[in-house]
């Protein structure tokens, strides 16, 4: 396994104990197991492809919608817009997730990439309230758009916006950074259909008052389908344990190694939007069991859990190490 390393160290600041009866062992590893969650690391090209594309399509979008005096159409160009800003961010956080750990952040800047994602949900929806908003004040006299301007550009959006998020799909389904930038891309795509299909049907029944509505339509659909991102930045952002790992089962696993007795302090966080840590304490009355022991333990938890930095500290249970933020699912029992 590359990158591996070992350390021994004491976690809480307790007074000092008997070497063998305390012991911890943190590893962190690339994952290349099959249970992998972590997406692939180099996004760089697939950036500024999409960058690129949108910054020029806004800009025509614009402007078109402008002459075409389609609300609609300045709201999509408004709404992609959004997406450059989103993507500029998540690329930023890209990078700077994979600087190097210093004595102040000893981490790294893995995290950027958490408020990245949290950021670009909180875009979408203020993005979306003000198309909702510019909507409204149009159904009450609706402007006359051009509908076969209207449903060109629109199309080219579907185009535009289609092969970026082409370009963020395998990643979206592992790193919550990346899922940022492909939803905000594929909500554009859905605005732009939308916008297509009332232009089609302005053409050919002059409802202009169907160019408001279907914008209110839209929104809403993004709305909904942006509220997970938003949950799940959230929840990384205050160190919850990430959405595809079971505490109950990890907790389940933990007892039933080989010479544990009991757990108590455990705890699991997302490090970034594409790893997770654990720290554990495991009760061993016979003592440290070996270094082999607990690679086996540590694999096992990334293996089985994607979890891929674990800190184990091992106590023979002759004293109170819980401390007092230990959940009751995994309190220390006397």
């Amino acid at each position: 396994m590359a990158n591996q390393h070992e350390h021994n160290h004491d976690e809480d600041n307790h007074d000092s104990h008997d070497p063998s009866e305390k012991k911890l062992i943190s590893k962190k590893q690339d994952d290349h197991s099959g249970h992998s969650h972590a997406a692939p690391t180099n996004f760089g090209q697939a950036f500024i492809i999409a960058i690129a594309l949108n910054t020029t399509f806004v800009v025509v979008e614009f402007g078109f919608g402008f002459v075409a005096n389609s609300t609609a159409l300045m709201a999509d160009a408004g709404h992609n817009l959004s997406d450059v800003l989103g993507l500029v961010l998540a690329w930023g956080a890209a990078i700077l997730s994979k600087k190097a750990p210093s004595e102040r952040y000893t981490y790294g800047l893995r995290s950027t990439s958490i408020l990245a994602a949290l950021a670009n949900a909180m875009f979408l929806l203020v993005a979306c309230g003000a198309i909702a908003w510019e909507a409204i004040l149009r159904f009450s006299n609706p402007p006359v758009v051009a509908g076969l301007t209207v449903t060109i550009i629109a199309a080219i959006g579907i185009l535009i916006n289609g092969i970026s998020a082409w370009l963020f799909v395998k990643g979206s389904k592992g790193d919550l950074n990346i899922r940022g930038a492909y939803m905000h891309l594929m909500a554009d795509a859905v605005v732009s259909l939308g916008v297509v299909i009332s232009g089609i049907i302005m053409i050919y029944t002059g409802w202009n008052w169907l160019d408001p509505a279907v914008s209110l339509v839209v929104t809403a659909v993004i709305v909904m389908g942006t509220w997970g991102l938003l949950r799940d930045s959230v929840q990384l952002a205050l160190s919850a344990v990430p959405a595809h790992i079971e505490v109950s089962a990890v907790d389940a696993f933990l007892r039933q190694c080989a010479g544990v007795t009991d757990i108590h302090d455990l705890h699991i966080w997302g490090m970034s939007t594409t790893e997770s840590a654990l720290t554990v304490h495991l009760v061993m009355p016979n003592g440290y069991p070996s270094d082999t022991a607990l690679e086996e333990i540590v694999q096992a938890l990334q293996d089985k859990f994607s979890i891929h930095h674990s800190t184990i500290q091992v106590e023979q249970g002759s004293a109170d190490h819980s401390c007092s933020l230990t959940t009751t699912k995994t309190a220390h029992v006397d």
